[in-house]
């Protein structure tokens, strides 16, 4: 949608002012070239990551599964629990920084290369153009009239679209329940409630939001555009048009001279605006529905290439690299600056800090709580018996044997079994009774609970307090 105020007049006192235009519908004209080639290569390479991630086996399970059920995250090697949230909080700042970095210096290339929104896009568009043809073949069939050709051609694109949008909301809701477990419901028509809502519901989002929001999503729904500019500044590499050399536009014959016509380079073709999947003007200057693609570079260079002139009319450059004609070594050097260094810092700070944690983790979760229905008893030969609940959290996929040991008060030792078996990722709650001798004084005192593996090359500590009544 686009802003317009368009007066009509009701009477002679009455005016009615529309505020907003009717959207018109944008058809991308396919371009060939180097950045082209580069979204498809992001294409391919970000879908097979996401289609056949899931696939991936790490032992006896999927590789990368986050099942909520079990209140269990597995990448990989690494089983991280609810507990473990200080790490999803780290890789989501890592994130917003990466951001910030990457925009400050190279601009919406997240946006015109990587982002689902474009990805699936691209997808969509190359289906439609497969059974409706090009741009112009699209045109003609949409202000055409419904005929078998038409029905034939859109029938085929719908289903299309909806085989890729439900493909990929079954395979989104293959992170969160076993792949293979889940093609096998769907194959006997046995999922449940919630798997049915995802996969129904990412889908219907994939085709919605490829198919027919396209732009508008980009426009009006990413905040991402929105506060681009916070975080932009003059020597950010943008999609631009050299107005000076471009400047004044205009129609011409190949053969003819353009100094002598008094034209710049622009002949004025519109396909830099027909090749725009947001259907912006490029040589309008900086927009926030701009996304980075570059599909207006490579239909430039290709009309430069017909027409005899250098290359570059419309480039990545940076807008100080434009006003100063700076060379690309210079604007590189440029891209070190002090906002850019700060980022980096910090960002590569978080990192380390949060590469060092995950490495020194402990796959061993202990939680000590005294057992607050018998604080404390006398038991046979005057002991004096406190027991502990302990929950036990295995965060490794192979099984534990761990001795018991407690120390802080004389003649202290476990009373009930001394060793605990857990299996693999398991979550056990265990009753410990510990006494010490009689002759304690009274109060409560700090004793400290120590969790060894049989091989000893694991040991966690606990602290706790033994409780001695009067």
């Amino acid at each position: 949608m686009s802003t317009s105020a368009q007066p009509k007049v009701l009477s002679d006192e009455e005016v009615e002012i529309s505020l907003y235009a009717a959207r018109k519908k944008i058809y991308p004209r396919a371009v060939n070239g180097v950045f082209a080639r580069w979204r498809w290569v992001f294409v391919w390479l970000t879908q097979l990551v996401f289609y056949g991630l899931p696939w991936l086996t790490w032992g006896q399970r999927q590789a990368v599964l986050f099942d909520l059920e079990a209140r269990r995250f597995y990448i990989f090697g690494l089983v991280l629990y609810p507990q473990d949230f200080i790490y999803l909080t780290g890789i989501l700042v890592v994130s917003a920084l990466a951001l910030f970095l990457f925009t400050a210096i190279a601009g919406r290339l997240w946006c015109g290369y990587a982002c689902p929104q474009t990805v699936y896009t691209e997808i969509y568009l190359w289906l439609e153009k497969l059974f409706e043809g090009d741009r112009s073949a699209r045109m003609r069939l949409d202000q055409g009239p419904w005929d078998a050709n038409k029905i034939l051609r859109k029938t085929g694109r719908q289903i299309a679209w909806i085989a890729v949008g439900l493909w990929t909301g079954f395979t989104f809701a293959g992170y969160f329940t076993p792949i293979r477990e889940l093609g096998q419901a769907v194959l006997t028509w046995d999922l449940g409630p919630w798997q049915t809502f995802w996969i129904f519901f990412y889908g219907f989002a994939t085709y919605g939001n490829a198919g027919y929001m396209r732009e508008q999503v980009c426009k009006y729904m990413c905040p991402y555009a929105r506060f681009q500019s916070a975080m932009f500044d003059k020597d950010t590499m943008i999609v631009t048009y050299d107005a000076q050399r471009g400047e004044p536009r205009g129609a011409r014959k190949r053969s003819a001279d353009p100094k002598a016509l008094g034209l710049g380079d622009c002949i004025d073709c519109t396909l830099c605006v027909q090749v725009c999947p947001t259907g912006i003007d490029i040589r309008n200057g900086l927009q926030y529905e701009c996304i980075g693609c570059g599909a207006c570079a490579d239909v430039c260079d290709e009309v430069m290439d017909k027409m005899g002139y250098p290359r570059g009319l419309v480039k990545y450059s940076t807008q100080n690299g434009m006003a100063h004609g700076w060379t690309r070594a210079q604007m590189i050097r440029r891209a070190f600056r002090p906002r850019v260094l700060v980022y980096s810092a910090i960002l590569l700070t978080i990192v380390a800090a949060l590469g060092v944690s995950l490495w020194l983790r402990v796959p061993l979760k202990v939680d000590v709580i005294r057992d607050r229905g018998a604080l404390a008893r006398l038991v046979e030969m005057g002991r004096i018996e406190n027991v502990y609940r302990i929950q036990f959290m295995n965060a490794a996929e192979q099984e534990r044997t761990l001795q018991i040991q407690v120390e802080g008060l004389p003649g202290i030792q476990v009373a009930s079994e001394p060793t605990v078996h857990l299996l693999p990722t398991e979550v056990r709650s265990v009753a410990v009774r510990v006494q010490v001798p009689p002759g304690q004084p009274s109060g409560t005192h700090p004793i400290t609970f120590t969790f060894r593996s049989a091989d000893g090359a694991l040991a966690v500590t606990e602290k706790t307090t033994f409780l001695v009544p009067r």
